[in-house]
């Protein structure tokens, strides 16, 4: 039965990932055509980074809270859990992470902490990092956003140790859940972060990796894609009812590129680093799978010459 409804939710939620890029297929065509081979590998084998500094991050914050994983069943549980993103609504990936974790000793409690903890580390760095490199790139393209960047003194607030303990042993009481068994450090937190700020970086790679076959290139260009990718993530992650951020994240893009591209070219640079990105969560979540099950079947037989 469990197999059954894993197989289940792994066909919807590629089924809703084939149907947002279906949707605008021949703007991702005409997009793609101005892409070369290497640059469609750099910018895919970038967003693995991303994806995977995206995983540590939560496996920080979950072993901070006690329950530390080996890297291949926790990648497993982050990467297929996290389809579920393309599902609409907003609690498909924490309800797979959780009964995932559960079948390696994780109580759910703790892997929706883990879950919900990992966006507002996400959304800190990622407006940490898109403030200082938009300023350093092209000083002036963040100033339409400077609203969002009043988020940060919350979040550093937010993120000692004391408040964020409180606030979450506030939400198990009303939800009349056992309180977590290990409360949060700081030394957690700031690891959680140094993870979150490499996999911005990261993404930040990719989207030069496809700017550049537009025409534009540079240290400069490096630092702004890396500035405009991180905010309008965020700005993504801030909009709760659309799947993975669907429509936003891409509109705030374009939004954010406007200073160095036309309106069509920068929506062609925001469909294909959506696809990239796409492509990114099936290659990561089909290959956390496999490793894993291969590592289990290394340890039921260890010898496969013995079993002959």
């Amino acid at each position: 039965m469990k197999r059954l409804v894993r197989v289940a939710f792994l066909l919807v939620a590629l089924g809703f990932g084939a149907w947002a890029v279906a949707s605008q297929w021949e703007k991702v065509l005409a997009g793609f055509a101005r892409l070369s081979a290497p640059a469609l590998l750099l910018s895919l084998v970038a967003v693995v980074v991303a994806l995977c500094g995206g995983m540590m991050t939560w496996r920080a914050l979950l072993a901070d809270l006690g329950s530390p994983l080996p890297f291949r069943p926790a990648a497993k549980v982050f990467f297929v859990g996290q389809l579920g993103k393309y599902i609409p609504g907003s609690l498909w990936p924490v309800l797979a992470q959780m009964e995932m974790g559960r079948e390696l000793g994780v109580p759910r409690s703790r892997s929706a902490a883990a879950f919900f903890l990992t966006l507002p580390v996400q959304l800190g760095s990622g407006l940490m990092i898109s403030g200082v490199t938009l300023l350093a790139a092209l000083p002036g393209s963040a100033a339409p956003y400077a609203w969002v960047f009043l988020l940060i003194p919350v979040l550093v607030v937010v993120f000692e140790p004391k408040v964020i303990n409180a606030v979450l042993g506030f939400g198990l009481r009303k939800l009349k859940r056992e309180p977590l068994e290990r409360p949060l450090t700081r030394r957690g937190i700031l690891t959680a972060l140094g993870w979150a700020l490499l996999g911005w970086t990261a993404y930040g790679l990719h989207l030069a990796a496809i700017i550049h076959e537009f025409g534009l290139s540079g240290v400069s260009m490096v630092l702004f894609s890396i500035g405009s990718f991180a905010l309008s993530w965020c700005l993504g992650i801030m909009t709760f009812v659309v799947p993975a951020g669907a429509g936003v994240r891409e509109a705030a893009m374009v939004a954010v590129l406007a200073p160095v591209l036309d309106r069509g070219s920068a929506i062609a640079v925001a469909l294909c680093s959506r696809i990239v990105i796409i492509l990114g969560d099936l290659v990561c979540a089909g290959a956390a799978g496999l490793s894993a099950r291969r590592a289990v079947d290394a340890r039921r037989d260890p010898d496969p010459r013995k079993a002959v």
